[in-house]
């Protein structure tokens, strides 16, 4: 396939996408960006499994939530692929293909329907924030979020041992991700990778911590860090509700990587010509 040809279709791609999100979308449409694949993927989320869409570009992901069997979608997030960590995760008993998508103000897992679209997921990814780091000026994340504990894996509060009841309810410490109740969690702080000057919902133990770490920080500590040093990140954040469960099942497409085509390909990745970088969304 020829360039103009591919960047015409590339460009349909992407609008289509971005029109999915309807008017509360952001723009996803600029010089050199490349959807490089989409799919389906299983997100863990506060209180249970929620499928939502996922979309690879050469310089982001997007996903978002599914509406209409898929036809459109909603609550549109965006991550930076320099802002992104991924971390292979062990299967467990509940759940299976899983990874940790980590970023400086939230981490979540997800899972895919097999091993074989876990690893095309994996590889892309990987792929495309090692060519944006290697042609750019972005620098990696240094901090990460913690990823939350879900509701359903304590009914006792992690700090205190209280049991969870109507009236004593879960809330989760936004530096460890420890389910505790409210009586200790009462204190709040800031989380620099998170946000500059927000103060969140942090547990004793953290808010200890903390206090001692900023300790360091005035004395002159050489394990203090500077707040100069903490990384500001633009994703998106915020909890999500309940979704809708599991669709039906429909392979991840991805961009081919000899003919440039679009379809249902496993793991080949596009390598493409040489693009001028672009900035982070």
């Amino acid at each position: 396939m020829d360039q103009l040809t591919f960047a015409r279709e590339n460009r349909e791609r992407i609008h289509a996408v971005e029109n999915s999100f309807g008017p509360s979308g952001r723009p996803l449409d600029k010089p050199d960006r490349i959807l490089m694949g989409e799919g389906h993927l299983m997100k863990q989320g506060r209180r249970k499994l929620e499928q939502k869409a996922f979309f690879l570009f050469n310089d982001i992901l997007v996903y978002g939530s599914m509406v209409l069997n898929g036809r459109w979608h909603k609550k549109q997030k965006i991550i930076p692929l320099e802002d992104l960590q991924l971390e292979d995760v062990e299967d467990g008993l509940g759940l299976r293909n899983q990874w940790l998508i980590r970023t400086p103000r939230k981490s979540f897992f997800v899972s895919a329907s097999t091993y074989e679209e876990k690893r095309a997921w994996i590889d892309h990814i990987e792929h495309c924030r090692a060519g944006l780091l290697r042609g750019s000026s972005c620098q990696p994340g240094s901090a990460f979020a913690v990823s939350w504990i879900p509701d359903r894996a304590a009914y006792k509060c992690m700090r205190c041992f209280g049991k969870f009841t109507p009236t004593r309810r879960r809330h989760h410490c936004r530096k460890c991700g420890f389910l505790v109740c409210n009586a200790c969690s009462k204190t709040r702080a800031v989380i620099g990778h998170i946000h500059a000057t927000k103060k969140l919902r942090v547990c004793r133990i953290c808010h200890t911590r903390n206090a001692e770490g900023e300790k360091c920080r005035l004395s002159g500590d050489s394990t203090g860090k500077n707040s100069s040093e903490e990384d500001d990140a633009a994703s998106s954040s915020g909890e999500e509700g309940d979704e809708e469960t599991m669709q039906d099942y429909t392979a991840s497409s991805w961009v081919d990587s000899r003919m440039g085509t679009w379809g249902q390909i496993g793991t080949n990745i596009f390598q493409g010509p040489t693009l001028p970088r672009t900035s982070p969304e």
